[in-house]
């Protein structure tokens, strides 16, 4: 007689069950884990009789999975009164959402078209301008950017208002909104109301206290720090510290006996916010102290740093070791005179203006510590007068300044002057030095650029094609000024973005990078139109 075969499943060797069931038999999950883990082979087993065994056991664990009860109904999203941008701006918001190439502007070749994530931030701030709100379709696509961006969270959250926060309770991954600063807050009690702003301070997300703090601030300046000291002990350090940056919106001398007690604080991050934010308070107790020290270290007969750190400097924010490379004599110096009203000196000096006292010499090497912390006071302070005396001509060589040639400070600097003024100051440093020290300096200009700041940039550009260097030497600047020039300059610019006569080279590579601003200058311009309110 013939041998007869078995070709019932379970024991034909072709199929992955029939190997499963020589191999593995009814082994648990846990122990195909282990053979996975410790090799087939040692488990006298195939990987695909393994693999076959996973299979059947994931369908059987998913078919014994008992369902789980059904969790509470989120209650409805909160009403958000204002309006939804108009249908031409919700369906580019969809596009710069989705980072998607315009189809428009553009000449088809590669890099020629506008970087719509780069402009994703302009249309946020110009919405919320209007008073918009984010289209509800499109709150988790928003989300999910201002996740992956933080630079655009401030702006998106004030978008996505109270709805945002809602969605952002339901979905872990948008939990960063929960501590988003004001923006995610939803509504607010009335700043007389109490009961409803006790409530709220006592139960309400770390957003919410913030956009408290700054509504109560804003009714009444000494409430603000009324607020925080009832739950200030029994806050951790990371929100203390927070809160009190939050101060800085509206510091005035009301606040003057809450940082004072927080000098005291545990952490040695709060205790310097504090220091650092009475500082700006010229008349505050701790900038006379600050005063009387740093008066006695400089004057017009020199410098002499002080000899130690005592007691009283550290309580009063001065840190004792100083960085790498740093002495310490120099470290404390800066850190007194960069704390002193910059009113002080004008009385030490015998009367003169801080463009005299910038001038005067300074022996013994303590120059460039001196004016920079003078810089650092300048900024902290907010003084026009002395930034303009530390930043002096534009037109002049950055090392033969009165104070400092360091681009960031001067950025700083800059930004405490009048728009009108800085954009000015920066297009004749542009005219004198070029683009390549500007960019630093261009941050800090209020956008769009226009009038002399936006002409000096267009030539700067024109100046260096004609050059004969290559458009990514200048990608920097280049990219700023597709973000903020103003879009009225783009007439000016078609002659640049002209196809070159003879392809390849330099002139290719500029004809294609002016295209893309020209490109992206129009796009903004569509943008700004979409988003203006109807009649």
């Amino acid at each position: 007689m013939g041998t007869t075969t078995d070709t019932t499943p379970e024991t034909t060797g072709g199929t992955a069950h029939g190997a499963v069931g020589r191999a593995y038999g009814d082994a648990g999950w846990e122990e195909l884990v282990a053979s996975a883990l410790l090799g087939t082979e040692r488990r006298r087993g195939s990987p695909e009789a393994l693999l076959g065994a996973a299979a059947v056991q994931t369908v059987r664990r998913r078919a014994g999975l008992r369902p789980a009860e059904a969790g509470p109904r989120p209650g409805p999203a909160p009403h958000d009164p204002r309006p939804e941008p108009p249908e031409p701006a919700r369906r580019r918001l969809a596009q710069l959402l989705a980072g998607r190439a315009s189809t428009g502007g553009g000449s088809g070749r590669r890099g020629a078209a506008p970087d719509l994530t780069e402009l994703l931030p302009q249309w946020l701030a110009a919405a919320g301008q209007y008073g918009y709100r984010a289209p509800s379709s499109l709150l988790p696509a928003l989300l999910d950017v201002a996740r992956a961006r933080s630079d655009l969270r401030p702006q998106a959250l004030v978008l996505a208002g109270a709805r945002g926060l809602w969605l952002a309770r339901l979905n872990p991954d948008w939990r960063f909104a929960l501590r988003g600063g004001s923006g995610g807050a939803g509504e607010l009690p009335d700043a007389k109301d109490a009961e409803g702003v006790e409530r709220l301070w006592q139960e309400g997300l770390f957003a919410e206290r913030v956009a408290l703090l700054g509504l109560v601030r804003a009714h009444e300046a000494a409430a603000g720090p009324r607020l925080l000291a009832t739950t200030w002990s029994t806050e951790r350090a990371e929100d203390r510290l927070m809160f009190l940056d939050s101060l800085r919106v509206g510091l005035s001398a009301g606040d003057e006996p809450f940082l004072e007690g927080a000098l005291g604080d545990r952490s040695r991050n709060v205790r310097a916010t504090a220091a650092e934010l009475l500082s700006a308070l010229p008349t505050s107790a701790l900038a006379g102290r600050m005063a009387e020290r740093a008066l006695a270290c400089v004057g017009p007969e020199g410098v002499t740093p002080p000899a130690e750190c005592d007691a009283g400097m550290l309580r009063d924010g001065v840190v004792k070791r100083p960085p790498a490379g740093r002495g310490e004599r120099a470290w404390w110096l800066g850190q007194l005179v960069e704390s002193a009203p910059l009113s002080c000196w004008r009385e030490r000096f015998g009367g003169l203006g801080p463009a005299q006292i910038v001038a005067l010499p300074v022996a013994e090497g303590w120059a460039e510590e001196l004016h920079a912390a003078w810089c650092r006071a300048a900024v902290r302070q907010g003084d026009p007068a002395w930034s303009q005396a530390l930043l002096g001509s534009a037109s002049a060589p950055p090392a033969a300044g009165p104070a400092t040639a360091s681009l960031a400070e001067r950025a700083k600097l800059l930004s405490i002057l009048g728009e009108e003024e800085r954009a000015s100051w920066i297009a004749e440093f542009i005219r004198a030095h070029g683009l390549s020290e500007a960019f630093q300096l261009l941050g800090v200009c209020v956008v769009p650029w226009a009038g002399a700041l936006g002409r000096a940039v267009v030539e700067a550009l024109d100046s260096a094609r004609e050059a004969g260097g290559y458009p990514w030497s200048f990608s920097g600047v280049m990219g700023l000024a597709e973000r903020c020039l103003d879009p009225g300059e783009a007439g000016r610019l078609d002659a640049l973005a002209a196809e070159p006569v003879e392809e390849g080279g330099a002139a290719a590579y500029w004809a294609e990078a002016f295209q893309r601003l020209v490109a992206t200058l129009r796009l903004r311009a569509a943008m700004h139109a979409e988003l203006t309110p109807p009649r």
